[in-house]
């Protein structure tokens, strides 16, 4: 499965389809968040039973305020619409992949 890019048009859709949901708030010029961005894309690729989105910051102010979004990159695992981890800054795909079987 292919990471999606999530939009306030298309996050209800996303986080509606009873799979947990990892969900990556980034932003282009974000350093830190280019780091991430492959292992987002490994995850997705790799591990089908996870639903993997990315929000742009800048794009989607609206659903990282929602997300209480402070600082990027931020990570947030949803299960049944709901946050039940994050965590901010760049992380190892062993720690993301931790967060998502909760």
């Amino acid at each position: 499965m292919s990471v999606i890019h999530v939009n306030k048009n298309n996050f209800n859709e996303v986080v509606s389809g009873g799979k947990p949901v990892l969900l990556d708030f980034f932003a282009d010029w974000c350093g830190p968040c280019r780091m991430v961005a492959p292992i987002i894309e490994e995850i997705a690729a790799e591990h089908p039973e996870y639903v993997v989105g990315k929000v742009n910051v800048d794009d989607e102010g609206e659903l990282a305020q929602q997300f209480g979004v402070m600082s990027i990159p931020m990570l947030a695992v949803l299960r049944d619409g709901k946050v039940v981890a994050q965590s901010v800054g760049a992380r190892p795909k062993e720690d993301i992949l931790a967060m998502l079987k909760g």
